[in-house]
C-alpha cells in the first residue's frame, strides 16, 4: 500500500514548488518549510505538512552519503574510482557528499523544529488532540534519528531545539556525547508515549517504531555510559526490554524470504518499522536517487547506472559462510554459500536475477533484453556489484522509474534488528551467552537466510558478523563500529585497521548459474594499499569547513546540554 506516498502527492508538489533551499546547518530560520498559518487548520493539512519529514528533508543524505558513510567508510563496500575519501579513510572537511549528509541531518532537525512550533502555534480547532500530539511526536522522532546519525558520525555536535531562538546567537557550541544520548533517549521515550499504536497512514511511524528506536538507542547508550569498558547494565536491560516488546507486540514479522526485502514492490512490508517514503515523480528530491549511483550498468537502469566500480570488499565477502580461504598465503577464497543474503546484497559473475531486465545485443547485432545475468569479468580486477535497492528498469517497476527518479523506499529500521539487539543486550558484558531466548531470536534471523541454526553459545563476534551480513549496503556498518567504539575503542579500531579494502578478481566455475566462485587478490596492489589507518584522532568525520567558518564557536570545547 502507498497511502502516505500518494495521498498527499498533489499537495507535496504544490509545497515543493514554494520551497527554497538553505545550506546553513543552523537554518536561521529554515526557509524550505511551510510557515503559512492557514495550512494547519485541519487534520489533513497537518498530516500533509508533516509528510515532508519522510522524504524531501532526507534526500541529500540518502542520495550518496548514506552508503558512502555507512558502508564505504565502515568497510563493507568500496568504490574503485570515486568516494575514495570514504574508502581510504582520509576525508577532509571539504568533501561535498559528506557536507551534503551533514546539511541534510540539520535540515531534518530544522524542519522538525519548525513543524513542532507551527503545530503548537497554528493548529486550528478542527485538529484533534490525537493528531496534534501524534504529529509533534513524529517530528521529534525524525529529529532524534537525525541527531543519532550526527553524533555517531561527527561526535560532539550542537543540540538545537528551536532554530528561531538562535537567529542572532553567535555562541552556539557543541554538546557532549553523553548529554546528546541522554537527550535522544528522553526524546524517543516521549515519542513512544505520544505516537499511536498504528500510524496515521501506512508508512508513517507509530509507537512500535519509537520503541524499536529506543531499543537501538539504549544499546548504544549502554556503551556511551560504560565504565572501564563495562557497558551500563541498566541500559542493556532497557534495550532488551524494548526489543522484546516490539518483537512480541508490534504485529510485525520477518519476511520468509530475505531477497523479497529488496524486490519491487517491497515498501512498508510486514518486517519494516520505519522507512523513508519515496515516490516516483519528476520533482527533484521526493524520489529515491541512490539506485542511479549503485546500479552497475545502464543495461539494468534507466538512463543512469553509474555504479560499475562499486562493490563488496574482501573483508565483507569473508563474512559469508562457505567462502573459505584456500592455500597458505591468505590471498584466495573459494566456495559457495547457502546464505541467501549474499546474492540479495552483492552480484557475483553468473548470478541470475529474473526480476530485473537486462539490455543485451542479440546475435544479429540488434538490441534485445533478457533476465539479468551478472557479467563475467575474467580480468585481474572484478567488482562484486551492488544488488540491494536495485530493482531494474521502468518495465520492472510498473513504469515508475526514470533516470535518478525511483519510487522504492529506504529502510531505516527493520524487525530483524530487534532480534539481534535482544541477543546482544542479553550477551551484555559476558564473553558468551547460552540464553535460550537470545539464541532463538538470533537464529530466526540466521536461519531465515538459509543457514543452519547456531547451537553453541553466542559471542559478540557472532552477533557483530550477523549484523554485517544482514544489513550490509543498508548504511549500517559504520554505526555498528561506532557503537563498539564507545566502550571498546581498541577493538573498533582493530576491526577497521584489519579490513582488506583492496582489489580482487572473481572467477565463476561456470557461466551462467555457477556452483562456486574463486576470489583472488589482485597481485599488483601493494599490501599497504589494502588497509587504512584509523585512530582516535580521525575516527569521527571532520566538521565541514564552511560550517566552521560560519560558526567558529563550533571549535570550542563541548558542554553538557543539561548544564549549560
Amino acid at each position: 500500500m502507498k497511502n502516505l506516498k500518494y495521498s498527499w502527492i498533489a499537495i507535496l508538489i504544490t509545497i515543493l514548488m514554494l520551497l527554497g533551499c538553505s545550506q546553513d546547518f543552523l537554518n536561521r530560520p529554515p526557509v524550505d518549510a511551510i510557515t503559512d498559518a492557514n495550512f494547519y487548520k485541519t487534520n489533513d493539512q497537518v498530516l500533509a505538512a508533516t509528510s515532508l519529514l519522510y522524504n524531501r528533508v532526507w534526500f541529500d543524505y540518502n542520495d550518496k552519503a548514506s552508503y558512502e558513510i555507512g558502508d564505504f567508510r565502515g568497510g563493507a563496500a568500496y568504490d574503485l574510482y570515486g568516494s575514495l575519501g570514504y574508502v581510504k579513510f582520509n576525508l577532509t572537511g571539504d568533501d561535498p557528499d559528506m557536507n551534503a549528509g551533514w546539511s541534510a541531518f540539520f535540515t531534518v532537525i530544522g524542519q522538525s523544529n519548525l513543524a513542532i512550533q507551527n503545530i503548537k502555534r497554528y493548529a486550528g480547532a478542527q485538529v484533534t488532540d490525537q493528531v496534534k500530539k501524534g504529529t509533534i511526536a513524529e517530528a521529534r522522532f525524525m529529529r532524534a534519528c537525525a541527531y543519532r546519525n550526527l553524533v555517531m558520525c561527527w561526535g560532539e555536535v550542537p543540540i538545537i531545539e528551536n532554530n528561531q531562538a538562535i537567529l542572532t546567537d553567535t555562541t552556539v557550541t557543541r554538546n557532549t556525547i553523553k548529554s546528546i544520548w541522554k537527550f535522544l533517549t528522553n526524546e524517543m521515550r516521549a515519542c513512544a508515549t505520544d505516537l499511536p499504536d498504528n500510524g496515521f497512514q501506512v508508512g508513517r511511524v507509530n509507537k512500535w517504531a519509537a520503541e524499536g528506536m529506543l531499543a537501538r538507542f539504549y544499546l548504544t547508550r549502554a556503551g556511551v555510559e560504560s565504565e572501564n569498558g563495562v557497558r551500563n547494565q541498566q541500559f542493556l536491560d532497557s534495550a532488551k526490554y524494548y526489543s522484546d516488546r516490539v518483537i512480541k507486540m508490534s504485529g510485525k514479522s520477518l519476511l520468509p524470504d530475505y531477497a523479497s526485502l529488496f524486490k519491487y514492490p517491497y515498501d512498508n512490508n510486514a518486517e519494516s518499522l520505519f522507512e523513508l517514503q519515496w515516490v516516483f515523480s519528476t520533482i527533484w528530491g521526493v524520489s529515491n536517487s541512490a539506485p542511479a549511483y549503485l546500479a552497475y550498468s545502464g543495461d539494468i537502469a534507466n538512463g543512469d547506472g553509474w555504479g560499475g566500480a562499486k562493490g563488496a570488499t574482501w573483508w565483507m565477502l569473508q563474512k559469508y559462510e562457505g567462502l573459505d580461504p584456500i592455500g597458505t598465503t591468505g590471498d584466495s577464497l573459494k566456495g559457495r554459500t547457502m546464505d541467501q543474503r549474499l546474492k540479495a546484497t552483492f552480484m557475483l559473475p553468473g548470478a541470475v536475477y529474473p526480476e530485473i531486465t537486462q539490455s543485451i545485443s542479440l546475435p544479429d547485432g540488434k538490441p534485445g533484453t533478457q533476465r539479468l545475468v551478472y557479467p563475467n569479468n575474467t580480468a585481474d580486477v572484478s567488482i562484486a556489484g551492488i544488488k540491494k535497492y536495485i530493482c531494474g528498469k521502468a518495465a520492472d517497476m510498473n513504469g515508475e522509474a526514470s533516470s535518478q527518479h525511483y519510487p522504492n523506499d529506504t529502510y531505516m529500521l527493520r524487525l530483524a534488528e530487534m532480534y539481534l539487539i535482544y541477543a546482544e543486550a542479553t550477551l551484555g558484558n559476558q564473553t558468551s551467552t547460552a540464553d535460550a531466548t537470545a539464541l532463538d531470536y538470533f537464529n530466526k534471523v540466521h536461519t531465515r537466510a538459509g543457514l543452519g541454526a547456531i547451537i553453541t553459545p553466542l559471542t559478540f563476534d557472532n552477533i557483530f558478523n550477523e549484523r554485517m551480513v544482514e544489513f550490509s549496503m543498508e548504511g549500517m556498518c559504520w554505526y555498528d563500529i561506532s557503537n563498539l567504539f564507545y566502550y571498546n575503542p581498541a577493538k573498533a579500531l582493530s576491526i577497521l585497521n584489519s579490513q582488506d579494502r583492496g582489489l580482487f578478481a572473481v572467477y565463476a566455475d561456470k557461466f551462467p548459474s555457477p556452483t562456486q566462485w574463486t576470489f583472488v587478490k589482485t597481485s599488483w596492489v601493494k599490501p599497504a594499499d589494502r588497509i587504512i589507518t584509523a585512530t582516535d584522532g580521525n575516527f569521527y568525520l571532520p566538521i565541514p569547513t564552511t560550517e566552521l567558518s560560519a560558526a567558529p564557536s563550533l571549535q570550542r570545547p563541548a558542554v553538557d546540554y543539561y548544564n549549560k
